[in-house]
């Protein structure tokens, strides 16, 4: 058997291996995946209808320059949660002078991957990561030097891992969002930025929190539980009491299935409804005439 052939055979026998089992719970975590990515996906889309800026409360600067735009209220519609009701408070950070192997004992102890760098008055200089404290220890041990006529980005990495401290290594200007943007815009920014962890900061720059994915996944996506617990509530707040006793809800993946008995006008009337709640992904209206 030549090398090719060789190959081949190795790559058909890994191709009939059977797939691992999925764990508990796996197929519950994808459709919660997917759902997130719809919801970060409306972000997206709505962004992309707002002459083309970031939203007005995420910004890639440690602070707002007093010529920004006025603060944009929030407009005033129920179920918008905000990154202020998710975000941890108080957030782990660390000064622009600390050491790098100080700064490697703190996320092993926080067991985080990244954290903020601040001023003596808590301003948001940067952030510095694992990835960058790895960088530093491998320039090091290669003792590989950037040559005179070597790729700009080379020499920038080589001189930042000759750096000490945390200013010295992180990442600069860090991507931040205040407390009162959507968590649909910070789910937003941290798909584009392809960060787990947003620093919060209040409109001076100061750091207030940390806002995690996982956190804005839960904060878009209520459970099938929360959608029909609202289903009920709009079953009792729209049709008549003898209408309610006779519509039964099922709830799956965000699928809502209306079975039962109601006047044809009362059930076109309550599906308009469902479908526009939140979370909602289809309606499937089941009810018959009475």
């Amino acid at each position: 058997m030549n090398e090719h052939e060789n190959y081949s055979a190795q790559a058909q026998a890994r191709r009939d291996l059977p797939s691992r089992p999925r764990s508990p719970g796996e197929t519950e975590r994808q459709d919660m995946l997917l759902r997130y990515l719809g919801a970060v996906a409306t972000a997206a889309a709505d962004q992309a209808h707002t002459e083309g800026r970031a939203p007005a409360d995420v910004t890639a600067h440690p602070a707002p320059s007093a010529a920004s735009p006025p603060h944009r209220p929030s407009p005033p519609e129920t179920g918008i949660r905000f990154v202020r009701d998710v975000m941890d408070v108080p957030a782990a950070c660390v000064p622009e002078d600390l050491s790098y192997r100080d700064i490697a004992r703190l996320l092993a102890r926080e067991q985080l991957g990244a954290v903020p760098v601040v001023d003596a008055e808590d301003h948001v200089l940067g952030v510095v990561s694992e990835s960058d404290l790895l960088a530093k220890v491998a320039f090091e041990a290669s003792g590989h030097q950037a040559g005179p006529i070597g790729r700009l980005r080379e020499r920038r990495m080589h001189g930042k891992a000759r750096g000490e401290t945390a200013a010295d290594l992180m990442t600069s200007p860090a991507i931040t969002t205040l407390p009162s943007a959507t968590a649909a815009e910070a789910a937003w920014l941290a798909a584009l930025s392809r960060l787990k962890r947003l620093p919060v900061t209040d409109r001076e720059g100061r750091l207030v929190g940390v806002v995690r994915r996982d956190a804005l996944l839960q904060a878009l996506i209520r459970d099938d539980a929360g959608i029909r617990a609202e289903v009920e509530a709009r079953i009792e707040a729209c049709c008549p009491p003898g209408d309610r006793q006779a519509v039964e809800v099922a709830v799956h993946d965000g699928v809502v299935e209306l079975t039962g008995r109601m006047p044809a006008a009362s059930s076109a009337r309550l599906a308009a409804e469902v479908e526009n709640i939140a979370d909602v992904v289809e309606v499937k209206n089941l009810l018959t005439a009475a």
